[in-house]
Parts: structure tokens; sequence; C-alpha cells
């Protein structure tokens, strides 16, 4: 059962109290970016990046189609439950895939980094091998990445920093609009991040990673999930507030020993100023880890007998 975070209640409802004290645009409140556009354009479309206002509802239906096809079916076992599922739909703006940089649409990603990800994929030898999301940990270092449920994402902004409180995993990342980054010693899951403004675009640049986990942990970002990242990875976000209701975000990763070039993906998050978020209490009753390896371990005892 999921419960509201008090922690990070308390620490939004701090940063609230102060307010947003200059004349920066002003992004907090509720926001959410599930969709089902795919991470990568499908090879059908080639050089297709936009769909037609008249290609939009077909594209919707098959997106629906390809969704519940892929083993989102009523009544099997580990199904995630209809009530947690996000009602998701292709982008409005008929983009064909989330990747905007490289223009075909397509993950530069190393071939080396791919076969790290394919031992990171089938492999139940330790738990350190999982994803960090799996172990409940963190879905950083892209946390606003979207997946099939839990897609809110709640800002709260001051003159001097904005703080990102993600629904999954209860994140609460506390950006600082000012000063320069921590040491180069100092590292950590989601990085040290700092932000400034270009204009009316909050740019937050993060470095510092600790290289231990995945780039991406949902099952939606295809070949991406399971890619691991480096100590060397670089994250430049930019949010832009396009109106009241829609804000534009835009994630720029740079990773060299993963990917041969930097790649962009963007799309927008709307407001929803009538949802709820509630705790997203990862490892009250969570037996998964344990449960895939043990398994394995009676797979492989049952092979050798």
């Amino acid at each position: 059962m999921r419960t509201r975070s008090f922690g990070a209640g308390l620490l939004l409802v701090f940063f609230a109290m102060h307010g947003n004290a200059d004349d920066k645009p002003d992004l907090q409140g509720m926001w959410t970016g599930g969709t089902l556009t795919p991470f990568e354009r499908p090879a059908p479309l080639a050089d297709k990046q936009q769909f037609t206002a008249a290609e939009l509802d077909a594209q919707q239906r098959a997106a629906s189609e390809r969704f519940w096809a892929a083993g989102h079916k009523p009544g099997e076992v580990g199904r995630d439950n209809d009530a947690f599922i996000d009602h998701l739909e292709i982008l409005p703006s008929g983009q064909t895939a989330l990747i905007v940089v490289p223009a075909n649409g397509l993950l530069p990603v190393r071939p080396e980094a791919e076969q790290r990800r394919d031992f990171n994929l089938r492999s139940t030898d330790s738990y350190e091998t999982m994803s960090q999301w799996d172990r409940c940990i963190t879905r950083e270092p892209t946390a606003m990445f979207p997946v099939i449920y839990n897609n809110a994402y709640q800002i709260v902004q001051t003159a001097d920093h904005v703080v990102i409180h993600t629904e999954m995993i209860h994140d609460a990342r506390i950006v600082p609009l000012r000063g320069a980054h921590v040491d180069a010693r100092v590292r950590s899951w989601g990085g040290d991040s700092r932000g400034h403004w270009d204009g009316a675009t909050l740019v937050i640049d993060t470095t510092n990673f600790n290289g231990a986990g995945w780039i991406a942990t949902g099952l939606n970002a295809g070949r991406l999930r399971g890619i691991p990242y480096s100590k060397d990875l670089h994250i430049v976000e930019r949010l832009t507030l396009v109106d009241r209701d829609t804000l534009q975000y835009a994630i720029t990763i740079d990773d060299p020993h993963a990917f041969t070039q930097p790649w962009t993906i963007a799309f927008p998050l709307q407001r929803d100023d009538s949802y709820r978020m509630y705790e997203y209490a990862c490892h009250e009753g969570n037996s998964a880890v344990e449960l895939i390896l043990r398994g394995a371990r009676v797979q492989e005892a049952a092979k050798n007998e």
C-alpha cells in the first residue's frame, strides 16, 4: 500500500513558503509526462519526423494495440493493476519518437555498451547487475523519462533553488541556481545538479555521477534499457514554460563510453492541478530481488540434477 510521503512533503512545503522571489517564469505545480510515443523512431517510419493531424487518430489506435500486446493483458500473473497504469497517448505534437537528436530518431549507442546491456538484462548472478529501479534505490539519472505509471513531477521554485519531486520512488532533487559543482570526488546516483536561467528557459547541468547504474530503467525505453552509464556522464536538461499548462522538457545525454555522440530526448509535460501524488513505498513488502535470485538458483540446481 502506498502512503503519503511525509519527509519529501515537509521539504516541498518549506520551499513553497519561500515562493518564487524573482521575475523568472514560474514553473511551480504538478506536471505529468507519460506517453506511448516510442523512444526511438520505428523502422517503418524511417525519416518521418512528424505525423500529420489526419494521421494522429490511427497512430493512437496502433500505439495502444502495441502497448497491450506487449504483455499488459488482463488476468496475467505479474501484470500491473489497471488502477496503477496511466492512460497513455502518443504526443499530440505528432513527433514520431522522443529522440529528436540525432535527426533520424535513433540511439547512437556503442556496440560494447549494447553488450554490457545484454549481460545486465540476462544475468541473475547478483543484485548488482539489476537496475537501480528494480533495487528500489532511485530512477536517477533519468527520473523524468516516461514510464507506464507514476509519471508525475511536482516542481517548487524559489529565487535560489528549484526542487523537482518525482512520484516514482519519491525522489526530491534539489537544484541550486547559484554556485559551482561540488568537488569531483563527491559522486552519487543522481549526480550534482546546478541550474541557471537562459532567458525563459531553466537549464540544469548535472555531473558527478557514480557510474554504478543504468541510464534508463523503464521497459518502454527499448534498446536504451540496461545500458550502463559511466562516471563521465554529463546531462543537460532544459525546461521551458510554453504556456500555463505546457512545460517543454528536453534532456541531452553525453557519455562517450556508451554513445558515439550526445543525444537528446524532448517532450511536453502537462499541468494537472488535480493530480494527487502519494509515496511510492517501494520496499514495503518488496521481495522481488530476493525471489529473482532464489528462483535462478533453483533453475540452476534443476539443470544440474
